[in-house]
């Protein structure tokens, strides 16, 4: 999500590189936030030429927001 945030879109292969994680674990977690609303996937092509590409949706820019604030809470910031 900190990715996504502070991205217009962000393509299958970029994630899988950037997170350093599989192709199987990438689309899980990509299916979760997709299903909780959280991200909007969009797909361009078919087959190996296509390529996948993932945007924050407004319910995920303010889940994730209220996670961070959470998380500084925790910390004492």
């Amino acid at each position: 999500m900190a990715v996504l945030s502070t991205a217009t879109s962000v393509t299958f292969p970029f994630l899988r590189e950037h997170l350093q994680v599989s192709d199987s674990d990438l689309s899980k977690q990509m299916s979760a936030l997709e299903k909780a609303g959280y991200v909007s996937v969009s797909k361009d092509g078919r087959g190996r030429g296509g390529t996948t590409s993932y945007r924050i949706t407004r319910a995920g820019r303010a889940a994730y927001t209220k996670h961070r604030k959470a998380l500084t809470a925790i910390l004492g910031g």
